[in-house]
């Protein structure tokens, strides 16, 4: 029997969301956690980390489906393989140190309730194109996700909302949007990734910006489109979501962004030792079984499909 002490106790929030809506029973979880080293231990062409933590976060994201488990896992080493741009060879390094301390993008402390889904929230008018590309700030994002898949119950069991401020979001940065790579993070997001999006927020949202979102959404799944909302002020998103749980300087009582870019760049250096890890994981499609897997059949974009071109 598997030592449950290697996965961190839940809250009674968190445990009861886990249990009524997750389909999570405390005694079968390390025959379930079994179940998934025996298949892994039967997949060549799959080398995948194997710690309780690491393995329930795919058995909740899943609803305890080991079929789905099993699917996601194997989506989640091979997108990371065949996207070594976004996800190989990943440290917090001076320039992820920098971006870090920009504020850009912030993980805040309270999530939407006690047993609530975390909030991101990304504000455009801290980023500077002159120093860092969008592709940057993606794969700073895609970093702290990947983080959260180990660190943060609320994220893997109630999911998560991103809140986008694209007040201050100028025609040089909007030119950077690569489309092609949107669709492969949608792809991830909806095949790979165990924590669940609940919500795509967008305030202060200009015109020029609004283009590029209605293509962006028009590549995601038909699930993640579903859920994309968009507001004119902060005023329209305090109705859906209230201002207590937003930043100081969003007129809320959820940190101040100075305080909270501290304890995040503390915890991702922290981070690094994992990161270094994380290179000996991944796939061999030379000896997977059955039919082998590439970029063109698993994110389905054509080859001339590549940036946004603005006028």
């Amino acid at each position: 029997m598997q030592i449950m002490a290697e996965i961190r106790p839940l809250s009674a929030e968190l445990r009861r969301i886990a249990e009524t809506e997750l389909n999570e029973v405390e005694e079968r979880i390390p025959a379930d956690l079994q179940a998934l080293r025996d298949w892994l231990a039967k997949q060549p062409h799959l080398k995948c980390r194997q710690d309780d933590q690491f393995l329930i976060a795919f058995l909740r994201g899943c609803k305890f489906s080991l079929e789905k488990a099993k699917s996601k896992l194997d989506h989640f080493y091979t997108i990371k393989t065949m996207m070594p741009e976004l996800f190989a060879n990943r440290q917090m390094d001076e320039r992820n140190i920098a971006l870090c301390r920009t504020g850009t993008f912030v993980s805040l402390p309270k999530p939407f309730g006690p047993g609530g889904p975390r909030i991101h929230l990304t504000n455009y008018s801290k980023f500077d194109s002159k120093v860092f590309k969008v592709f940057d700030l993606f794969k700073y994002q895609a970093l702290l996700l990947e983080r959260q898949v180990r660190e943060d119950d609320n994220s893997i069991i109630s999911g998560y909302i991103e809140i986008l401020d694209l007040s201050s979001l100028s025609l040089s940065l909007l030119a950077q949007f690569d489309l092609s790579l949107i669709k492969k993070m949608g792809v991830f997001a909806e095949k790979a990734q165990p924590t669940r999006i609940k919500g795509i927020h967008f305030i202060n949202c200009p015109k020029e910006a609004a283009t590029v979102l209605n293509l962006a959404k028009s590549l995601m799944p038909a699930k993640l489109q579903n859920r994309f909302y968009v507001y004119k002020n902060l005023e329209k998103l305090y109705e859906v979501i209230p201002r207590e749980f937003l930043p100081e300087e969003y007129g809320g009582s959820n940190g101040r962004i100075a305080d909270i870019v501290v304890k995040m760049e503390q915890d991702l250096i922290g981070y690094n030792d994992y990161l270094k890890e994380d290179s000996q994981y991944g796939v061999n499609e030379q000896l997977r079984p059955g039919k082998r897997m590439n970029p063109d059949t698993l994110f389905g974009i054509e080859g001339s499909f590549r940036k946004l071109d603005i006028d």
